[in-house]
């Protein structure tokens, strides 16, 4: 299935074609993901995940980072004008933006991220914390929500539940690297009632058992929004549901490996291999189809504003069948070389089980 374009389309095959050109070249891990999504989301997602990373690169490679703010702001203003400036993303943006009506609020947020990292804050609270996840992860999670044609309130919060738990996961098994480069994202206040001072921790970074406790702490965070966000995938498109389970999957494997290292991420780096990927992809295909829908707890109130905005137009053609992605299908054979991104399965014993259980139904047929 194509994917939606206005009626007069701004861009060309060629711009469309260079975005998803850029995805595979520097994106080997997203556009792996991807092909397990249906052909209509994923096209759509290259533009969106392209013009994301060109806004990344802009400001982290320019030698202003303020001054690149304010140029992707403008170039921003353009796209929602129909009117973008001469970039091939930004083209293709301006079609994806009018066809699948993504909110300008949610792009204005991703920017908000970008320029929070820019100041180099600190967080003092989980809820500051998260209120950045909200925008470097949450959004993320409320675009693809919208480029699948769902909208529904709860469905675009447990999409942001996700996307702030993937960030806290990063966070966490970041913890090392991002401090011997001069950053903190560890909730300060956590921190110091551990009796960890950051100041101190910045300026010589060192695993403690108090420093563990944290990362031990914001784990657990992550896990029970893992936990609320299962309840999201299941409203998705069938097609949908593999690729983004998949990811989930993913990235509560990678929490498990900083558990495993004794929650040390400073000494130590989560490292997953290869056949834990091939377990966890055959068990997030299994589990999609029977995920439970039973979850309507409110949004974070860090990511209200994301479903506010994304859930505030009634998406004209939300209930076309022609918008709902065909069911893709088990996993095929490309999947081969797909499952380098994927991690298995955080109790294998149980996927073993499940396997079992269902090749000896399969012999009693």
């Amino acid at each position: 299935m194509p994917m939606l374009l206005p009626s007069n389309p701004v861009s060309s095959v060629a711009d469309r074609n260079a975005c998803r050109t850029l995805i595979r070249g520097g994106s080997k891990s997203f556009f792996a993901a991807s092909l397990l999504l249906p052909g209509s989301v994923r096209d759509a997602a290259y533009i969106v995940y392209a013009f994301c990373r060109l806004a990344d690169d802009h400001i982290d490679l320019g030698t202003d980072q303020y001054a690149a703010l304010k140029d992707l702001k403008q170039r921003l203003n353009a796209i929602y004008a129909g009117k973008p400036f001469d970039f091939f993303a930004d083209r293709a943006l301006t079609d994806i933006v009018q066809a699948y009506e993504v909110p300008r609020d949610l792009l204005d947020a991703l920017l908000d991220g970008f320029e929070w990292d820019a100041q180099g804050r600190t967080y003092e609270t989980i809820g500051a914390l998260q209120a950045y996840s909200a925008r470097v992860a949450g959004t993320v999670g409320a675009i693809m929500t919208v480029l699948m044609g769902r909208r529904d309130a709860d469905v675009l919060a447990r999409a942001c539940d996700l996307g702030v738990a993937m960030q806290l996961t990063n966070i966490a098994r970041d913890v090392g690297e991002d401090a011997r480069a001069g950053r903190l994202y560890l909730p300060m206040e956590w921190m110091r009632e551990e009796g960890v001072d950051p100041e101190t921790f910045l300026a010589n970074p060192r695993f403690s058992e108090g420093l563990g406790r944290v990362v031990a702490r914001l784990l657990g965070r992550a896990e029970s929004l893992y936990i609320r966000s299962a309840a999201g995938i299941a409203a998705l498109p069938a097609g949908c549901r593999p690729a983004i389970n998949a990811a989930r999957r993913l990235y509560r494997e990678i929490g498990c490996a900083v558990k495993r290292n004794g929650f040390d991420s400073v000494t130590a780096r989560a490292v997953i291999p290869t056949e834990q990927k091939v377990v966890l992809a055959l068990y997030a295909g299994l589990e999609a189809p029977i995920l439970s829908r039973r979850d309507t707890s409110p949004a974070l109130p860090e990511t209200a504003f994301l479903v506010r905005a994304a859930a505030a137009r009634v998406f004209a053609e939300q209930q076309s069948p022609s918008l709902i992605p065909d069911v893709t299908g088990a996993v095929d054979h490309r999947v081969g070389w797909i499952l380098d991104l994927f991690m298995k399965l955080e109790e294998r014993e149980k996927l073993e089980r499940a396997l079992a259980a269902s090749a000896r139904e399969a012999a009693a047929e």
